[in-house]
């Protein structure tokens, strides 16, 4: 089951996957892969070869073996081509108590720096990097936000960095990190609040969901710390849009807001996948009042850009044209 789990996590490596499913069936299992938003079937397994696939795998992320029906999240990490590529596995059950695994593959940082199309909205968030306040990454499940986060904290030498995360995605000796468990009363919320007390130079924040996280990812930024969190918006004006729907204050997000950065993944002509930022630096007086706008001129030029450059199609473009 080794041999055949890691077989399974070598191909998803080499079609650069975002996912891997495991999925019942009526006496087997379907395996298939997410890249690009795009399902590939990759094989299919007998029902018991398929379930001592799973139990390889949630053994070695930490996972019960035992209960097959209640979710479960666990973490693990393999190597591919001297690359450490970080899992992040969810399993649940169905009505008829057939489990089913979702593996989310992250790549190296080094990998996503080296896939951006424009060098400028790299720099862009790295400069956003180098002062106290907040940097906000927002996009799709799968699109890199962890992987970027972490890739500018690891660039900020001599600063104590302190991570807060719902699971941990990405282990990092140099920072300390901290897992969300809400059934030890451990809230993304109650973390920060202790996290304060260790008076980090840096936050991470696995996203702001909440008020409570919300209004504490600000206090934290106007106290003098750089905090870097994801939010879920479809744009970058819904990601204003998001933090005051959550309660947090316009004058006090105006003080302390550096950067939004709204990213997809798009796949090439070449056949992988580059970065398309689109930004806002600082606080938009405007956005506010345009919480419906879709991606930003900026966004669309660039779409132009790369088509005229020969890297996306046409229909990439389309696809693309509102995030």
């Amino acid at each position: 089951m080794q041999r055949a789990a890691h077989k399974v996590l070598t191909a998803a490596a080499e079609m650069v996957a975002g996912d891997i499913y495991f999925l019942p069936r009526h006496g087997e299992y379907l395996i298939c892969f997410d890249c690009q938003g795009l399902h590939y079937e990759y094989r299919r397994v007998p029902h018991t070869e398929g379930q001592k696939m799973i139990n390889y795998l949630k053994f070695n992320s930490d996972m019960s073996l035992t209960e097959k029906r209640r979710p479960q999240l666990g973490a693990w990490q393999f190597k591919h081509a001297d690359q450490t590529i970080h899992c992040r596995l969810s399993a649940v059950g169905d009505y008829r108590d057939r489990e089913s695994l979702v593996i989310r593959l992250l790549y190296p940082h080094a990998q996503l720096k080296q896939g951006y199309f424009f060098a400028d909205q790299w720099q862009r968030i790295s400069q956003a990097c180098q002062q106290r306040g907040l940097v906000l990454f927002a996009g799709p499940m799968g699109s890199g936000k962890t992987t970027a986060m972490y890739h500018f904290a690891r660039q900020l030498t001599g600063k104590m960095v302190l991570c807060i995360e719902d699971p941990i995605e990405i282990q990092e000796e140099r920072f300390l990190q901290i897992q969300v468990n809400d059934r030890a009363d451990m809230t993304y919320e109650q973390l920060l609040r202790v996290a304060l007390r260790h008076h980090p130079d840096v936050f991470i924040i696995g996203e702001i969901r909440d008020t409570g996280t919300a209004q504490i990812a600000v206090r934290a930024a106007l106290s003098g710390h750089l905090v870097l969190s994801t939010v879920h918006a479809r744009n970058v004006y819904g990601v204003y849009q998001r933090l005051v729907n959550l309660g947090v204050d316009e004058q006090e997000l105006g003080q302390v807001l550096n950067l939004i950065s709204y990213q997809r993944l798009l796949p090439t002509i070449q056949g992988d996948q580059r970065v398309l930022f689109d930004q806002v630096v600082g606080w938009d007086q405007e956005a506010l009042r345009r919480p419906q706008a879709g991606m930003t001129t900026e966004w669309r030029e660039n779409l132009a850009r790369c088509q005229q450059a020969g890297w996306i199609t046409p229909q990439t473009v389309a696809t693309f044209q509102e995030g």
